[in-house]
């Protein structure tokens, strides 16, 4: 949510900030500005809508400086209107701030300013920061007040959780800014520096980058910078290099992100399978059996997957919570079943928004897991960071025992809990979650069957040949993207007219309902709902008839049967009826108006390829009705406020 950037150089900042927004419009947002500081002065531009109205205003003005702040909103307090876009500047035009999160008591600051005499222009909490830095540096002997001094002791007035930039006119060569609870890096270039909300506007520039951590401000100069704590100790940090290329967020020959990202997951999923699974296991089922009998009459055998989670984790282990939201939290409910069904564990998903508020009983031998795609996600945080203090000096059965899934190892989650499994699917553009929901799966399958290795919940047997399934994955999701997707393209021609859709699933693919549900609703704003199968004729039937398209998940399996038989009452109510199944099933032809075939692989396995067809479905329907599929209205791809 929101985008901060900044730059310090001998580069034309305007043009800079520009292009790092344009990185970071993936983010979500519904307003633009930015700052700058030539001949004594700030220079401030800003424009309601997208950033090409921005670059409309600026194309009016010259602005030859060489530093400056740009942001994109996404709103929270005030409308997306141009009054309440950023930056935001003091009564006198002298100090100018960028800001993302949520200044919670914004309103006791606001009055206490007012009271000074402090005029405000706009509905934001924002908007008090810059008055507070300005009150303080023209405070009564606040002659040896520097403008750093001035950011730190304002940012330690300030609750929530927030990031910021800083510019100050009577000191045009600093930029200044704060972390606290909320991402910010800074890029190290030669003689120039940046900083930014999200490393994808920092890595055209430089490799060199350094993460502020909660607590810290950094001040950048041409000649450097240097970070303090919020209390104004100095901190020596040493920056990490990143080995992304700027090559990782252009599209390539596709018309969109998502689409792109969609056609990743193939190789996402390879690279998961072949970063954790043991490289000398072989594919050879009977040769692996063979083996790992010899070595078990010597030793117990290992693991053939290795996500470093201590093994003493296991040992005991009665419970696993999960805390997530939106299409992580559809992951963790995959995560759920596959936990349950091989590993043998009780496991809960929770809203982590709802989690916050409502925590279930402390009980003892529990891991609880948080999965982010951001890395960021507030609430997530927050219910993560509630259940480690709920556990402080527990007896040790109930100490915290917590788990990130994420796929940003660089995150504040990271940071948070002591062990993360890194999802490795590299940086995810379109703000509607594809391969990062996919690379979460696969996550929650290493999981699954790591503790069943360990805890022995499963025959070898079976273990070894779902692992030896999940090696030929990749190239069946290869070839399902190569036979249905101009298949689908041309169905989403059907659906123009089409204002709600049904989906259903049972068993392990429910969750794969919801999730096609949203991609739906996401993208399209196609009204879309996702219920278990059996659950239909206990109010949604009502909902069916001609105009409903009714999408139906039908794997072999254990409950094969009962979905064509909930799929043949749907197709009573005279609802078009949309398969995801083999095609060469006999109820293929027989029951469903149209097929979207997939592989036929083993049921566990399924919800790696029937999402699939969904996000192209999604994605086509969107596509054709001519919507930002990137970056569908009102959604943020970071929600970093709660």
């Amino acid at each position: 949510m929101c985008g901060i950037v900044g730059y310090i150089g001998t580069q034309v900042a305007s043009e800079i900030l520009i292009a790092g927004l344009e990185k970071l419009e993936y983010r979500g947002y519904d307003s633009a500005g930015l700052a700058t500081i030539w001949e004594g002065n700030i220079h401030s531009v800003r424009a309601k809508g997208k950033l090409y109205n921005l670059r409309e205003k600026l194309a009016q003005i010259e602005m030859p400086s060489s530093i400056g702040i740009g942001h994109t909103r996404w709103a929270t307090h005030g409308k997306p209107e141009e009054r309440n876009a950023h930056p935001h500047l003091d009564h006198k035009g002298r100090v100018a701030v960028v800001q993302n999160g949520i200044v919670e008591n914004y309103r006791e600051l606001r009055e206490e300013l007012k009271a000074k005499g402090y005029e405000f222009k706009s509905d934001t909490d924002t908007e008090v920061i810059p008055h507070l830095i300005a009150d303080i540096l023209t405070a009564k002997n606040s002659e040896k007040i520097t403008f750093l001094d001035a950011v730190i002791k304002a940012v330690n007035r300030l609750e929530g959780a927030f990031a910021i930039a800083v510019l100050c006119a009577d000191y045009p060569n600093e930029l200044i800014v704060a972390r606290q609870q909320a991402p910010l890096s800074i890029g190290l270039g030669q003689g120039e520096f940046f900083c930014a909300s999200d490393t994808p506007a920092l890595v055209p520039y430089t490799q060199a980058v350094l993460s502020l951590e909660n607590g810290e401000i950094a001040r950048l100069t041409h000649l450097g910078v240097e970070i303090y704590t919020f209390a104004g100790e100095r901190l020596h940090k040493v920056p990490r290099i990143l080995n992304w290329s700027p090559t990782l967020v252009e599209k390539h020959v596709f018309k969109h992100f998502m689409l792109k990202e969609i056609h990743e997951q193939p190789g996402v999923v390879r690279d998961c399978l072949q970063a954790y699974l043991d490289q000398e296991w072989e594919g050879d089922l009977e040769k692996t059996l063979e083996k790992s009998a010899k070595k078990s009459s010597e030793k117990k055998t290992p693991s053939p997957i290795h996500l470093s989670i201590p093994s003493s984790w296991y040992q005991d282990l009665e419970q696993i919570e999960i805390l997530a939201c939106g299409t992580s939290w559809h992951a963790s409910l995959v995560g759920k079943y596959l936990l349950e069904q091989l590993a043998g564990i009780p496991t809960i998903v929770q809203y982590a928004s709802e989690a916050r508020y409502a925590p279930t009983p402390l009980r003892p031998n529990t891991i609880t897991i948080g999965v982010t795609q951001s890395g960021e996600t507030a609430d997530t945080l927050a219910s993560l960071a509630m259940e480690q203090h709920r556990r402080v000096n527990a007896r040790p059965e109930y100490a915290a025992k917590l788990l990130g899934i994420t796929n940003r190892p660089e995150s504040s989650l990271a940071q948070l809990v002591p062990h993360i499994i890194d999802t490795r699917a590299g940086i995810e553009i379109g703000v509607a979650a594809t391969k990062t929901f996919m690379a979460q799966l696969i996550a929650f399958y290493l999981l699954a069957l790591d503790i069943a290795w360990h805890r022995q919940t499963l025959p070898q047997s079976r273990l070894l040949e779902i692992l030896k399934d999940l090696r030929q994955i990749p190239a069946q999701m290869e070839q399902l993207l190569q036979d249905q997707e101009k298949h689908i393209e041309e169905l989403a021609h059907d659906f123009n007219e089409t204002h709600d859709f049904i989906f259903l699933g049972r068993g392990i693919n429910f969750p794969i309902a919801l999730e096609g549900a949203l991609k739906l609703k996401e993208i399209s704003y196609i009204h879309a709902e996702g219920y278990p199968a059996g659950e239909m004729k206990h109010g949604p039937i009502a909902l069916l008839d001609e105009k409903v398209p009714v999408v139906a998940i039908a794997m072999p399996g254990s409950v094969y049967e009962k979905v064509i038989s909930n799929a043949q009452e749907a197709k009573a109510r005279d609802a078009r009826l949309i398969g995801v199944m083999p095609k060469e099933e006999p109820e293929a032809k027989e029951t469903f108006n149209d097929v979207l075939g997939v592989p036929c692989v083993d049921e566990i396995l399924s919800p790696i390829l029937t999402v699939i067809p969904l996000q192209l479905l999604a994605y086509h329907i969107a596509a054709r009705r001519g919507l930002d599929v990137d970056q569908p209205r009102n959604l943020a791809k970071s929600v970093t406020v709660e």
